[in-house]
């Protein structure tokens, strides 16, 4: 029986496929000339701490509708006001996302963005580029093998970009360090079950002494959260859901970051 990633990741292919046909290669290589320089994506993790990348994303295949309505500029300012070191952005339709909202984060704030998607083609890489992204999602799961994702990284760091790789196991956590990843993500969601447990970054780092930054990410929801995954050998965290889904992302990272925010602020304003 296919799991929801085999799902998303056929339809993925599919959705190459076709923006291949509407706007080729060719025409994106073209286009990178003109789009500014990237920002340092693990630069800005380093000089913060906790360093937070603040996610923003209407919805996801596990729990539905998170915040549906969210005007993706608003939540990036209100995240940048909170003490975010960066930000996330889902442009995946499954997350009801898209470039649009990858391009216009990037025209409202200064911090470094990740573009969270499946990516599973050179194609895509070149496209996030396009986009404005400093920073792309490698989610080892996703991919067939380690000569892809060797591939990916190599492209990434040819446009100047950082890359992400996302691990769950340790079997995945040897390919990414295998590969030279510099940053490495531990999902506590098990993409096939969806399942959530933050030992997974415990249980991963556990006598690990490799050089990577660590991004633990999936199921945060307190300081205390933070602390103890800190604890554990995790220098960063990427957080959606638990900022967005009362409608107040400004005040809950900021009760994670420590920012006092103006009355202001406390909203999307």
């Amino acid at each position: 029986m296919s799991s929801i990633l085999d799902k998303i990741i056929a339809a993925k292919r599919a959705e190459v496929e076709n923006k291949r046909r509407l706007a080729p290669l060719s025409e994106l290589t073209a286009r990178i000339a003109s789009v500014e320089p990237t920002r340092p994506f693990a630069a800005a993790l380093r000089k913060h701490a906790p360093a937070i990348i603040a996610e923003i994303k209407r919805a996801s295949p596990s729990k539905g509708d998170i915040m549906p309505g969210l005007d993706p500029a608003a939540v990036a300012r209100a995240y940048a006001a909170a003490g975010a070191a960066a930000l996330s952005v889902l442009t995946d339709a499954h997350f009801k996302g898209s470039l649009d909202d990858l391009s216009a984060v990037r025209e409202a704030v200064s911090l470094p963005l990740l573009r969270k998607d499946f990516v599973v083609d050179p194609y895509q890489v070149y496209e996030s580029r396009c986009a404005g992204a400093d920073c792309i999602l490698l989610i080892v799961a996703a991919l067939p093998g380690a000569e892809l994702l060797h591939s990916l990284l190599r492209l990434a760091r040819d446009l100047r970009m950082a890359a992400l790789v996302e691990v769950h196991n340790a079997a995945e956590m040897t390919m990414a360090e295998d590969a030279g990843a510099g940053l490495i993500g531990i999902n506590n969601r098990d993409l096939h079950s969806f399942r959530t447990d933050l030992g997974v970054t415990v249980e991963l780092l556990r006598g690990y002494r490799g050089e990577a930054l660590i991004v633990s990410e999936s199921g945060i929801e307190t300081a205390d959260d933070i602390v103890r995954l800190s604890r554990s050998g995790a220098g960063a965290f990427l957080v959606g859901e638990s900022l967005l889904r009362d409608g107040a992302p400004a005040a809950s990272l900021a009760r994670l970051t420590g920012v006092r925010l103006p009355a202001k602020d406390i909203g999307l304003s």
